[in-house]
């Protein structure tokens, strides 16, 4: 029957519109957060370095220790060189007979900035400890590990493609290269010597190898999770003594659950993420809820050529708010383990 097949005709026509729909939608949402962690978790990082680096300036005017030299009271460093090195040469550490009188870093605290010249990194803050919240702010220390400067191998972590990318280009540092990490007990020079890649499960990168070295850990390839890069370089110069205090502060933070309390299984916490954090569910389902009132404000004026807009004009911007806050406490890496597309 003609009427029929035209009444199946107008169906398969409207279930094909609505998937195309879907479609549309779905496209438009993976598109913005590609754009969200592309460049909106670079704005919130901007924001965490600007405070970072300030409330570091803080700290280091409070202390008498800076470049391995002694500040005056206008500011101004005393460096001490090695005999025969020139105005050009790097200076080596020299360290204080005893560790000063600084207060360890608590978690989330600014410990320092870290420099790489040949891949145009300057004054990157650091702060302590590598949860996920944590290196959405900075680069991250390690807190089981000596810091910076110390003797040992002290180890940072840090994003490759997002939240500031501060080690976006480490692939490219080669063996000879600087990188330099400032901290509130001196500046400190280190030379890269290996580049390695390694499964997320090889914590022994993390291990004292009884020589004073720095280890910098980034996820591997970009735009991925499935293996670590590891950068290692060696201290030039003699080690500073530990804080006081430093390794119950590093205890504390253990205990507190953010980080690997008996002992690390990952280099980071990216395997044992989940795929949405709370409340970050409720802000999708928020966000579902309000486009769908704004589809049902648009049909029941779909008559209505000009006023039809006004749901669009009304709700979007709030879709729009709800679907960053979304965004915030999504896990790209874990929903990729989670589906197991291994990237």
């Amino acid at each position: 029957m003609p009427g029929a097949d035209g009444s199946r005709w107008t169906t398969f026509a409207r279930v094909l519109h609505s998937v195309g729909r879907l479609l549309i939608t779905s496209g438009t949402v993976i598109l913005l957060f590609v754009g969200y962690e592309l460049w909106g978790t670079n704005l919130q990082t901007n924001r965490s370095q600007t405070d970072l680096r300030r409330d570091f300036r803080r700290a280091l005017a409070r202390t008498k220790v800076d470049d391995g030299g002694v500040v005056d009271g206008s500011g101004r460093t005393t460096t001490t060189r090695p005999p025969g090195t020139g105005s050009g040469s790097t200076p080596s550490t020299t360290p204080p007979s005893t560790a000063p009188g600084i207060p360890p870093p608590g978690e989330g605290q600014p410990l320092g900035q870290i420099s790489m010249p040949s891949i145009g990194v300057r004054n990157f803050a650091i702060v302590q400890g590598v949860s996920i919240p944590v290196l959405k702010r900075g680069a991250g220390h390690y807190p089981e590990t000596p810091l910076p400067g110390q003797a040992g191998n002290a180890a940072i972590a840090g994003h490759r493609t997002t939240y500031g990318a501060p080690f976006h280009n480490v692939d490219k540092l080669r063996p000879g290269d600087s990188i330099t990490v400032r901290t509130l007990q001196g500046l400190f020079t280190y030379k890269v010597f290996a580049t390695k890649i390694v499964l997320p499960n090889e914590v022994w990168v993390l291990q004292d190898f009884g020589d004073n070295r720095l280890t910098l850990t980034a996820c591997e390839p970009k735009f991925s999770a499935k293996q670590r890069i590891i950068i290692m370089a060696k201290l030039v110069g003699n080690p500073v003594p530990k804080l006081p205090g430093q390794d119950a502060a590093a205890r504390k933070i253990a205990r507190a659950g953010s980080e690997a309390a008996a002992g690390r299984t990952a280099i980071d916490q990216y395997q044992a993420e989940g795929v949405v954090r709370f409340p970050g569910a409720l802000w999708g389902l928020a966000t579902v809820g309000v486009w769908a009132l704004v589809r049902l404000g648009a049909w029941g004026l779909r008559r209505r050529r000009f006023v039809r807009v006004l749901p669009y004009a009304a709700g979007l911007p709030v879709c729009m708010v709800l679907l960053y806050l979304f965004f915030e406490n999504f896990s790209y890496e874990a929903f990729t383990a989670a589906i197991r597309l291994n990237l």
